[in-house]
Parts: C-alpha cells; sequence; structure tokens
C-alpha cells in the first residue's frame, strides 16, 4: 500500500519491503544493480528476495567548469562504461571538449578505483538480455539515477527497472522517461534519512561484506543449477 511519508527501520527493512514489491521478478534471473554505498543493503535484500544477481553501478559526476556541483553529465561503469552528457546544460554553456575528456578520464581512474575496492579484480556482471533492477535507498533529484539509467543502454539489458523505498514525485516524473518500470514504496516528503529511524551510513567494510555474501550464493546457486 503506498503511503506518503513511509518510515522504515533501516535499509535491511526496507529491501525487504522493496522486494515484495518486485516479486514478480523472482525466478526471472533478474540482476540488481545498487548504488553505493547506501543502496547496498537496500540492493542486497531485494536481491535475496527474488534469487537475482546482485552488483554495484559506479556513477561519477562531471561537474561544470569551476562550477564543480553543476553536473553537464555523468560517466557510468559497468562492462561498456558510458559518458552520459545532459545536452541542455552542454548547450547552454559550451564547454570545452578537451574539458569534457579530461574529466571523463579523471572520473574513470575514480571508478576504477572504486572497482577494486569493492570487487577487487572481478569485473561488473554482464547484464545484456537480462532484467535490471537498479536499487538507491531514496530518490531526491534523479540526476544520478537517470545517468545509470542512460548509461546501461550500452549494455543492453532487456529491461531496466527504477526501485527505491521512497522518491521524489519530481524525480519520478524525470525517471519515468528512461525507466522501462519504476517501483517506489512512497513519496518523499523530507530528507531521505527522515524516512528511517537508522540512517546511520553504510561503510565500505559492509558494502564488501554484503558483495561478498551475494557472490557467495551466487556460486552456489550455479552449482547446484550444473
Amino acid at each position: 500500500m503506498w503511503r506518503s511519508d513511509p518510515v522504515f527501520q533501516n535499509r535491511g527493512d526496507a529491501g525487504r519491503r522493496l522486494a515484495a514489491a518486485l516479486a514478480k521478478y523472482q525466478g526471472k534471473g533478474a540482476v540488481v544493480l545498487a548504488l553505493p554505498r547506501g543502496g547496498v543493503p537496500v540492493g542486497f535484500e531485494v536481491a535475496k528476495a527474488l534469487g537475482a544477481d546482485l552488483d554495484i553501478i559506479l556513477v561519477r559526476k562531471i561537474g561544470a567548469p569551476g562550477h564543480a556541483e553543476l553536473g553537464i553529465g555523468a560517466v557510468v561503469d559497468g562492462r561498456n562504461p558510458a559518458l552520459v552528457l545532459n545536452e541542455e546544460i552542454i548547450e547552454e554553456l559550451e564547454p570545452d571538449p578537451a574539458y569534457i575528456a579530461d574529466e571523463e578520464e579523471r572520473q574513470l581512474e575514480e571508478i576504477e578505483r572504486g572497482r577494486r575496492l569493492y570487487r577487487g579484480d572481478e569485473p561488473p556482471l554482464d547484464v545484456n538480455g537480462r532484467i535490471v533492477i537498479l536499487v538507491d535507498d531514496g530518490i531526491a533529484t534523479g540526476g544520478t539515477m537517470k545517468a545509470a539509467l542512460r548509461g546501461l543502454i550500452s549494455s543492453k539489458p532487456s529491461r531496466r527497472i527504477v526501485a527505491a523505498p521512497v522518491a521524489s514525485s519530481h524525480a519520478l516524473d524525470e525517471l519515468a522517461r528512461d525507466a522501462d518500470e519504476i517501483v517506489s514504496l512512497g513519496e518523499l516528503s523530507f530528507a531521505i534519512g527522515a524516512h528511517y529511524l537508522d540512517f546511520a551510513q553504510t561503510g565500505d567494510d559492509e558494502v564488501i561484506r554484503l558483495l561478498e555474501e551475494a557472490k557467495s550464493w551466487r556460486h552456489a546457486a550455479s552449482c547446484h543449477g550444473g
């Protein structure tokens, strides 16, 4: 049932409740891609309930020259890392193409650092032809999620689904243009953390632990299937 102001015990509780809303994808071979770090505990519970694979998707913003907080684009990780530009802002600011190229290279290096931290030497999961469920612990502006959605196009998933415990109506309107489906349990009324009784920061160690646990059940399922 939709509530305008849902409150969750913690990210694990939010993930289990979100998984119930995604139950139709159970056993469908879906891939849950969580946005680090807060999206990982939520995505972990979703993947566990659906019998889905779990991975992270790393997104790095490219800021405007002299105004780093103004995003003119983003670099999205994956088997085929993608540069996603905000064409409206690009047309307005007309940044030097060399600046964009340099920033893209710099953010790819940051993504590589994140990869090594969270995955070690393992490559991103191949999502070609698979249902992809993008998960975060809440969506305020939707900018990062939109970049992730668009960046996934080159990886050719069969379906791109956005899932979050809470999301702003503005973000949902924006994301609806790119997503095949959006699943949210309620509208973001305050800051994301205000919808959680426990919104303690998710640490790198927890992200690594959850990814390792998800990897172990994936390998177990593969062996059982074989």
